[in-house]
């Protein structure tokens, strides 16, 4: 049987003393998949006894995280998904205070600590602001993973330097620790940790080992048996399960369907026609298919039967529909939504009608500059839909684009996709891997780095590039440049010759997004496709004739009234001197 990740929880409050209870706490376990793609989250948080409001921002921070965390992508990594919902919901505190009666005073406003942690695969994503702690007792060690954002005033006197709700931005501490079997964490507010020390909580954890409810409630008891006259809450997070590290059980079940037979034509096969095999590869093969439910058009895709004991491509294979269903894009794969059940381990996508843009490039050996660009715009709006959800294409080239009849550009293939939230679940089998095609591949995956959204657009350059000019930008020298030294003397050759009319301005701009280094190249994708259409500024700049050579008239103009100027304040100068 899988392993899952497992939690044994406690958690416990009191109000003490005070009038109101001001702390607010939450745990969430999901279930299915969503265990394995987002984790088990834990919130605390605290608020500030100046403000009469600030239980209403302890809760509304609690349950705003617990919820919007698993509203977020599953492709979003845990640190991007977490501080994105932290910092919504900072603005979301910030914008009730400067709304009330208190937007002059923050002391009085909507205002609170906040401490969470994640629990994700093997890891514990900690976010954390304000005077919340959160410790790990381990090997019997009791440890601080975060820090007390307080300013000291003096021994009797301090203040919060930091929380939610201060300002319209927050500064977030983030960190990532490794689970062990058997560690505790422990989320708790200061009325908590300032009347117990680290022994006797550690004592308290492992007294009541295997039972943290118990563990929760004996260390509030404690903490107001030794004077505590705040609030007083804490969560006990003891890892009772860990998941095996495996790359597959990351988004799939071990128990896979079935391989399915042999496919050919006529073929009745899962409540599909199979029409006939459209491509054939060492990887899979494609077939035309009609459902038989709706009468529409897909293709079916199998893992070819030499792959189907290696975990490695059944990895790729489930990572493409995976991706695909993620991404809601026009110039991206679509996959079919099945509503019956499926018996075979396949893939079911859109089916397009058109041509690939390798093929579509030999049928059309001289486009004109209109053509390559609404191509590469349409492809470049596919990738940043991907980007925005920190996926890494990794492997553009036109064999990986469709071109259908009505002119609209799909990207098809996800097989070398990287996938920010996948790489926290699990080890990928093969590390800095290059996946994508030598041609088109950007230069800092041979110096082994990883790559980002600029290599992407390197390889969405040279398609442009190979599209205008039939040949390659540093022709075969890339792959081979697996030093920078080397890099350095790679020499860009001009998109520019006669048979095309380009504008010198593209071939600029195809020399900024191609360049080996990924820090010279445009900021983003969008800037890019822009400059093909509009020449840049620096490009203007740089080539802009001198005023002599446009206007003589003018510059001869401009050089006699300077030269008028400093007689007359020459002259006056004399006359004031003697």
């Amino acid at each position: 049987m899988t392993k899952l990740l497992r939690i044994s929880a406690g958690q416990y409050s009191a109000k003490g003393l005070k009038n109101i209870n001001q702390d607010f706490y939450g745990l969430h376990i999901p279930k299915n998949h969503a265990l394995q793609t987002k984790g088990i989250s834990v919130a605390i948080a605290d608020g500030i006894s100046s403000s009469q409001v600030s239980q209403e921002a302890s809760k509304a921070a609690v349950k705003g995280f617990l919820n919007d965390y698993y509203s977020t992508s599953e492709s979003w990594s845990v640190k991007t998904s977490g501080q994105r919902v932290i910092e919504a919901i900072n603005s979301w505190l910030f914008a009730q205070t400067s709304r009330s009666q208190h937007r002059f005073n923050l002391d009085k406003g909507y205002v609170c600590t906040f401490s969470a942690i994640v629990f994700k695969s093997s890891s514990a994503h900690i976010f954390h602001v304000g005077d919340s702690r959160i410790f790990r007792l381990h090997n019997d060690t009791l440890e601080p993973l975060t820090d007390v954002h307080r300013t000291v005033v003096s021994s009797s006197e301090s203040y919060l330097s930091r929380a939610l709700g201060m300002g319209a931005r927050v500064e977030l501490d983030y960190s990532i620790v490794d689970l062990e079997l058997g560690d505790t964490f422990l989320l708790m507010t200061d009325g908590i940790y300032e009347y117990l020390d680290n022994k006797a909580l550690g004592q308290i954890c492992a007294d009541f080992r295997g039972d943290e409810q118990g563990a929760a409630e004996h260390i509030v008891n404690a903490a107001l048996k030794n004077g505590s006259d705040d609030n007083v809450t804490v969560q006990v997070m003891r890892v009772a399960e860990l998941p095996e590290k495996s790359a597959v059980e990351a988004y799939r079940d071990l128990n896979l369907l079935p391989f399915p037979p042999a496919l050919h034509a006529r073929m009745q096969f899962d409540g599909y026609s199979i029409v006939r095999r459209l491509h054939a590869s060492a990887r899979s093969h494609v077939y035309l298919a009609v459902d038989n439910d709706t009468n529409e058009q897909v293709v079916i895709k199998t893992l070819s039967s030499e792959l189907r004991e290696s975990a490695e491509h059944i990895e790729k294979f489930l990572l493409e529909e995976w991706i695909a269903r993620r991404v809601n894009s026009a110039h991206l794969l679509k996959p079919c939504e099945q509503a019956r059940e499926r018996h075979y381990f396949y893939v079911a996508t859109e089916y397009i009608e058109g041509q690939t843009l390798a093929q579509w490039m030999v049928d059309n050996p001289k486009p004109t500059i209109a053509a390559v660009r609404e191509i590469i715009e349409q492809i470049a709006k596919g990738l940043t839909a991907m980007h925005r959800l920190e996926m890494l294409h990794q492997d553009l080239r036109p064999e990986n684009i469709m071109v259908d009849s009505t002119g609209t550009v799909k990207i098809i293939d996800f097989g070398a996709t990287r996938v920010a939230g996948l790489q926290e679940t699990y080890a990928p089998l093969r590390e800095n891997e290059i996946l994508g095609t030598a041609q088109y591949t950007a230069p800092e995956y041979y110096l082994g780095e990883y790559g980002t959204v600029l290599s992407d657009q390197f390889s969405l350059a040279v398609i442009a590039y190979h599209m205008l000019s039939d040949r390659l930008p540093y022709g075969i020298k890339v792959s081979s440049a697996n030093t920078r030294s080397a890099q350095r003397k790679l020499k860009y050759r001009s998109v520019l010759h006669d048979d095309l009319a380009i504008p010198v301005w593209v071939d600029d701009t195809l020399k900024k997004a191609l360049h080996p280094d990924p820090l010279k190249r445009y900021d983003a994708i969008s800037e890019f496709v822009y400059d093909l259409r509009t020449p840049s500024t620096g490009f203007k700049n740089r080539t802009r004739r001198p005023l002599i050579e446009r206007n003589p008239v003018a510059f001869w103009q401009g050089v006699s009234l300077s030269l008028f100027i400093i007689i007359i304040f020459l002259i006056k100068t004399y006359i004031i001197v003697h």
